[in-house]
């Protein structure tokens, strides 16, 4: 007789697994080696003074009591503004739900409309914990290629060829980990019309809307015609540089959210008042944090393709967004997951391998923005003379 819930076996191998080069340079630089490590997206600037003190005079306050289960109201109203803005409809409080983070909103979502015998959908590549979040359901996942030769965006006919009568839900991550990509108005449109066909739940991660480099955001959640099949999770962790505040939140019709509350209230029950307070703040003042990351994000991956676009062996893929550029190490005879461990082993310098992120990503690695130009360009040559190594100098090429 088994002692454990099927959950844990569905999740093996699911969890921090996926961050092994991580740890292992972590625990390498905790020895004394001098690592660069290039593998999280951890923002390298700090969260504006002004959340900072925000959250100190909430606390002083004696904001530290319970919270309800939907959210503290000058923040569910923060996020009604928000949501009322962008998309042009009315959003009110009863829209929305906050959590402790987009994995939390992710997890407490995908539980409350996948379940066993359904299909997720997802484009692979894909963020390393949504095989996880849709394991956890016992829900199957569903592979949709995201393709190079298409910037990595996801086509409508590739979510139509993987439609099955088990199709419950497609996870959507634009802009997108690990590739950069952005869907277009054109490309959600298409995309809708297949979910509307097939009567799809769309789940859109949105946690890096404000780090777009150029040119405009599009969500399904704006389009009126898909806004009551969608749910939006989003956070302060990317557009905040605050990811140790755990703040986010769930947006979608109504009914949905009216459903999903006692889940969230089973697991969770409210998160802290303080941060909430703080997060409000974030939502309705003027803060140049994203702004100053997309700058800094842009150049980065800008050196990145200008250092290593002629390296023998390794194609840089520049990103739209978001604070990482895939490497396509193919021409190096290796693996994501086998150049990984050698770089690190014979350059030090920490990166993570594309079999973290799906099949389709096995022939990556992902290189996080989030380090000083400096640490940057020494890392790039590192790189490169480890790929002439192993390579004998035939050349490669960048690309857009």
């Amino acid at each position: 007789m088994t002692r454990y819930a099927s959950i844990t076996e569905r999740l093996t191998g699911l969890g921090s697994h996926k961050w092994a080069v991580h740890i292992a340079a972590r625990e390498r630089a905790a020895a004394g080696e001098r690592i660069i490590e290039l593998t999280i997206g951890e923002p390298d600037i700090a969260p504006d003074p002004r959340l900072a003190a925000e959250c100190a005079r909430a606390i002083a306050a004696g904001r530290t009591r319970y919270s309800g289960g939907r959210g503290e109201p000058a923040l569910l109203a923060a996020l009604a503004g928000k949501y009322t803005r962008r998309t042009g409809r009315v959003v009110t409080p009863e829209n929305i739900l906050c959590l402790p983070g987009t994995q939390t909103a992710l997890f407490t979502v995908m539980l409350s409309l996948a379940e066993a015998g359904d299909e997720v959908l997802v484009g692979d590549p894909l963020y390393a914990t949504y095989e996880g979040v849709i394991g956890s359901t016992g829900a199957t996942k569903v592979a949709v290629p995201l393709r190079a030769g298409n910037g990595f965006r996801m086509r409508a006919e590739d979510v139509e060829a993987a439609v099955t009568p088990r199709s419950r839900v497609l996870l959507l991550n634009t802009p997108h980990n690990p590739t950069g990509a952005v869907l277009s108005a054109r490309d959600i449109a298409a995309i809708g019309a297949v979910c509307e066909r097939h009567d799809l739940w769309i789940v859109c991660d949105e946690v890096y809307e404000d780090l777009i480099f150029s040119g405009p955001f599009a969500s399904p959640f704006d389009v009126a015609g898909l806004a009551e099949r969608t749910v939006v999770v989003s956070s302060i962790s990317k557009s905040h540089a605050a990811p140790g505040f755990r703040s986010g939140w769930a947006v979608g019709p109504e009914e949905f959210c009216s459903r999903m509350l006692p889940v969230s209230e089973s697991m969770l029950f409210g998160n802290q008042p303080f941060i909430a307070d703080m997060t409000a703040l974030a939502l309705t003042e003027d803060f140049d944090t994203a702004a100053r990351m997309r700058e800094a994000y842009a150049r980065r991956a800008g050196l990145i393709v200008d250092a290593l676009g002629e390296v023998p062996g390794i194609c840089p893929m520049r990103p739209a967004a978001g604070m990482f550029i895939l490497l396509d190490v193919a021409g190096t005879g290796l693996t994501g997951e086998a150049f990984a461990w050698a770089v690190l082993d014979e350059t030090n310098v920490a990166v993570m391998p594309g079999t973290s992120f799906g099949e389709e990503a096995k022939s990556f690695v992902r290189i996080s923005l989030t380090v000083a130009d400096e640490d940057i360009v020494e890392a790039c040559r590192r790189i490169a003379a480890f790929a002439t190594r192993r390579t004998g100098g035939e050349q490669g090429r960048a690309r857009a």
